[in-house]
């Protein structure tokens, strides 16, 4: 294992990890506060609208074996700065030009946060020691929901100020601050590819991880994805038609789902060290039941369940991180199995809003879409179960 986190620089790799993170959501929700000035500007109909926010989603699920193998072919660091530079070229083409780059800016960025995506748990597992890896893993993903909700409270304030085009490429501010540091933190390796041996010199090889351990972990996160991309796109919408909520507190609701995350993907690897992971997984798994549940039961207690969910969904996917990381016998097989459960986890996901939208659609209700979220989120538990008594405990 690297020393780099026992070494006085470790500190620096989790802040770099972490700005790093910021970089992995904030630039894609950035369009979502100011989508009627583009459809103003540029004239998208809906449905364009509709891919334009379902296209990060959908590259993260088709790009996942690119990214993989760019990781074990280029070396974690060089994958880092590929996803860095990817991501300023990408805000800086998506707020360039006309409706055709600003599709095309949006692939590029979905690409290069793929690699991130897949990229950020090895490194994770590599240059932390196992007693390190759930708080590394745990500020990762604390900052990917900072990252949304920072983007979400400035984007619309700054486009008013200087307009939508400046305000989606002010994000590209986070790739430069976490380059900075990223270089910083590992020095030239962030510019020399290299390539990940097949199997870790000088560790043990760990727990042998088969193949329905990999499968009952791709079930479990394509419930999470599905539940969260689901949650998240239809939120407002239900608490707007339910409680006749004005569209500013219907929003408070999605926000509050998101910046709960926080809580559960920093409470994970702290509750993990006292409990099983099987415990927090069922722990996880009954608080996200909350959502659909109680929003069908007693919606007027939407914030109950909004907070519910967001540490729910926050720990999540902490958790099956934390469990691809220290069930993966080397870098090379985690970085394969990272690919496998991620992109299958993530096209369920794309899908979730205009499958819950066109059942919403058809029967006039939202709960045909919660019974769905519902599935999901039994699919999350059924999943993590199975899987999760196989982790071993960090030393």
């Amino acid at each position: 294992m690297s020393d780099l986190a026992r070494a006085p620089r470790g500190w620096l790799l989790m802040l770099a990890i972490g700005l790093i993170a910021l970089n992995m959501r904030g630039p894609l929700v950035a369009v979502a506060p100011v989508i009627a000035q583009l459809e103003d500007d540029l004239g998208f109909t809906p449905v364009e609208l509709g891919f334009l926010t379902g296209i990060p989603v959908l590259c993260f699920a088709l790009a996942a074996p690119l990214a993989s193998l760019a990781g074990r072919k280029l070396g974690p660091e060089f994958a880092i700065t590929l996803t860095l530079l990817g991501v300023l070229f990408g805000v800086v083409v998506r707020s360039a030009g006309g409706g055709a780059l600003v599709m095309l800016g949006t692939v590029i960025l979905g690409v290069a946060i793929t690699i991130g995506n897949i990229v950020v748990p090895l490194i994770i597992r590599r240059d932390f020691t196992p007693a390190r890896q759930g708080a590394a893993m745990g500020t990762y993903t604390a900052a990917l929901n900072i990252g949304s909700f920072l983007t979400s409270m400035v984007s619309a304030p700054l486009a008013d100020l200087l307009g939508w085009r400046a305000s989606i490429a002010a994000s590209g501010l986070f790739a430069v601050s976490a380059g900075t540091v990223w270089v910083i933190a590992v020095g030239r390796r962030a510019f020399i590819p290299e390539a990940v041996p097949a199997t870790d010199p000088g560790r043990p090889g760990g727990k042998l991880t088969s193949r329905w351990i990999t499968a009952a972990l791709t079930f479990g996160f394509a419930g999470q994805a599905f539940s969260y991309y689901g949650v998240t796109a239809w939120l407002p919408s239900l608490l707007a038609d339910v409680l006749g909520m004005a569209p500013a507190a219907a929003g408070a609701g999605s926000s509050l789902f998101q910046i709960l995350a926080i809580v559960g993907g920093l409470g994970v690897p702290l509750a993990a060290r006292f409990a099983s992971t099987t415990a927090v997984g069922l722990t996880l798994g009954l608080l996200w039941l909350t959502v659909p549940l109680g929003l069908l039961l007693a919606p007027e207690l939407w914030w109950l369940w909004c907070s519910f969910g967001g540490v729910a969904q926050g720990g999540g996917i902490t958790l099956i991180f934390l469990a691809i990381i220290r069930l993966a016998r080397d870098q090379a097989s985690a970085a394969r199995m990272s690919a496998v459960v991620q992109g299958t986890g993530y096209s369920f996901g794309a899908v979730a809003p205009t499958l819950l939208g066109y059942v919403h659609g058809v029967t006039g209700a939202w709960t045909g879409p919660l019974l769905m979220i519902l599935c999901s989120v039994c699919a999350f538990i059924v999943g993590t179960a199975l899987s999760l008594r196989r982790v071993p405990k960090p030393r």
